[in-house]
């Protein structure tokens, strides 16, 4: 009887061996682990979509050379966290062409103040926001560590950086965070006396 549920390194054999439909169960397994850090590095919109499907691309054109050193979705948050990259470097690459045609402009983005209670698709797009004020590398490290769950070593192999580098960095990245995101914790001035 042959198993039900295939582990990976079996689903990445069937693949190599031209099975397609091997390739779409490792896809379908994986995209939302994909999804969640291509969004936490680069917010939702057509750019994220682009780089989830570059990733699985890549991933698909690399079967060959996995050598399963690291897992398919350590292997897989890698290739996205290098595809957001890249794509982040484009994003600044064309605002600095307009930016040098139409002056400096700082666009304004409304926060949420006061007690109002903030509902789930709010408080995201706040998070989200507030990792864009990040440099990249700092982003990269706040998604994989705090979004993503990965230990400290795990993330500074995926980098290829030093783990000092890595808590170094999710420190200052923790510290420029922290006055975007109070407003998720506001404090309740008076009603505790």
């Amino acid at each position: 009887m042959p198993n039900p549920t295939p582990t990976d390194e079996e689903l990445i054999e069937r693949a190599r061996r031209g099975e397609r439909d091997a390739f779409g169960v490792l896809v379908e397994r994986y995209e939302a682990k994909v999804a969640a850090t291509v969004v936490g590095m680069l917010g939702r919109g057509a750019d994220a979509d682009d780089v989830g499907q570059e990733t699985f691309i890549r991933f698909f054109g690399a079967l060959d050379s996995f050598r399963g050193e690291s897992s398919v979705g350590t292997y897989l948050t890698r290739i996205a966290i290098n595809q957001s990259l890249k794509a982040i470097r484009r994003r600044r690459t064309w605002s600095e062409r307009f930016l040098s045609r139409d002056g400096d402009r700082e666009i304004d983005h409304p926060t949420v103040h006061g007690s109002v209670a903030i509902d789930e698709r709010e408080r995201a797009t706040l998070v989200q926001r507030a990792l864009t004020t990040l440099a990249p590398e700092h982003r990269a490290i706040v998604v994989l560590r705090v979004m993503e769950g990965y230990s400290t070593k795990e993330t500074a192999e995926m980098l290829g950086v030093p783990q000092g580098t890595v808590m170094s960095r999710l420190s200052r990245a923790l510290e420029k965070l922290e006055p975007h995101l109070a407003e998720l914790n506001p404090k309740i001035d008076g009603e505790l006396q």
